[in-house]
Parts: structure tokens; C-alpha cells; sequence
């Protein structure tokens, strides 16, 4: 029970913050400017279906918490808090859009894409936050000892990733991006790490 609520806590911590600051973020920040389609944007057709692959992100981000080695919670959980404050300080000061392309289906994937574009933000583009944490979370669950598992998450994870931009609710720029500022943050979270135990080993000492 107590490793139990240490993870729930760290989830809480890691993409609590995330949470708050996309919505700030996005609600402090001024007009966002036109992020033009690459070519790979445009040869993946839009697809309401993808709604249900996009929305496993919210299954695998609590997977990251719940299932990574205990050791790599807290790493995790500063890792996402970097990348939470690394891609607010884009949103604020580089604001990006895209066009969004016209939802007219009527089954219930289409509905749920209506709905989540309602209560999503039309900016926060750039980098994907969705990404970001996607990359965190299939790292602090790799173990390369267990591959054919951590390819599958690996292979989840990229299916979201597709899926994002089937939905066009990012574009390969933004992922690409997201991907990025997700593996600094992470590096930076592991040398933050190594200087604390070298502080504490020195006290210690």
C-alpha cells in the first residue's frame, strides 16, 4: 500500500504539473502563429477512428507510474515536470496553431473527436506535450533485459503517436519536437539525480 501511494503521489506530482501548465499556458498566451503541414502531414489521412488509440494515452501514462521500476518513479516524475516547464515557456513565448480539418462523421468516434476538440486547446502545439510524455514514460518502462516487452511498449507508443496524426490534433513537427525537448528533459533528470547522490555520498563522507 505505501508503494502504492508513493507512485499515485509522483503521477500526481509528474503530470499534475503538466496539466497545469498546458492549461495556463494556454490561456496566458497571445495569437498563435499558422504551423504550415510537411509532406509526411499530408500523406497520413485524417481518420476519427484514431480517437481510441489517442485516447490510450490516458492508460499509458498511470502504465508508466504503476509498472516502472520503483527506482525510476522520482526521475519520472522531474523528468515530466521539466518538459511541462520547458514546452510552457514555448507556448507563452511562441505560440502555434494549425488548421484543424473539418470533423462532419457521424459514429461515435467522430462525436468523441468533437468533444475532445471542444475541451482541447486549438495552440499549444509546438512541441507536443502528448509526445513528450509518451517518450518518458515507454523509457522509464524499458528494460533491456525484457525486450520483446519493451518493444511492445515501445510499439504502443508509437501507435499513439500515429494515431495523433491521423486525429491532425498535432502535426510531425510538434511530435518530432515533442520527442526532443522529452529526452533533454530526461537527460537532464538523470544528471540531477547524480549530482544528489554525489552531494549526499559527500555528506556522508
Amino acid at each position: 500500500m505505501k508503494n502504492l501511494n508513493f507512485r499515485l503521489w509522483h503521477m500526481l506530482l509528474g503530470w499534475g504539473t503538466v496539466g497545469v501548465v498546458y492549461t495556463v499556458a494556454d490561456r496566458l498566451q497571445g495569437v498563435g502563429t499558422l504551423l504550415p503541414p510537411l509532406v509526411f502531414d499530408r500523406i497520413i489521412p485524417f481518420n476519427p477512428t484514431a480517437i481510441w488509440l489517442y485516447l490510450s494515452f490516458f492508460l499509458i501514462v498511470p502504465a508508466g507510474y504503476l509498472l516502472a521500476p520503483q527506482q525510476r518513479i522520482k526521475w519520472l516524475t522531474r523528468a515530466m515536470q521539466l518538459t511541462a516547464l520547458g514546452a510552457g515557456a514555448v507556448y507563452l513565448l511562441w505560440p502555434t496553431t494549425m488548421v484543424y480539418p473539418q470533423n462532419d462523421g457521424i459514429g461515435i468516434s467522430a462525436q468523441l473527436l468533437r468533444v475532445l476538440t471542444q475541451v482541447d486547446s486549438s495552440q499549444n502545439c509546438l512541441p507536443s506535450l502528448h509526445m513528450a510524455l509518451v517518450v518518458l514514460v515507454v523509457w522509464a518502462l524499458s528494460d533491456s533485459e525484457r525486450r520483446v516487452r519493451t518493444a511492445l511498449w515501445a510499439l504502443w507508443g508509437v501507435a499513439i503517436a500515429f494515431s495523433i496524426l491521423q486525429l491532425r490534433r498535432h502535426l510531425f513537427v510538434d511530435l518530432a519536437s515533442g520527442a526532443l525537448l522529452a529526452l533533454f528533459a530526461g537527460w537532464v533528470a538523470l544528471r540531477m539525480d547524480t549530482l544528489r547522490r554525489r552531494v549526499v555520498k559527500g555528506e556522508m563522507g
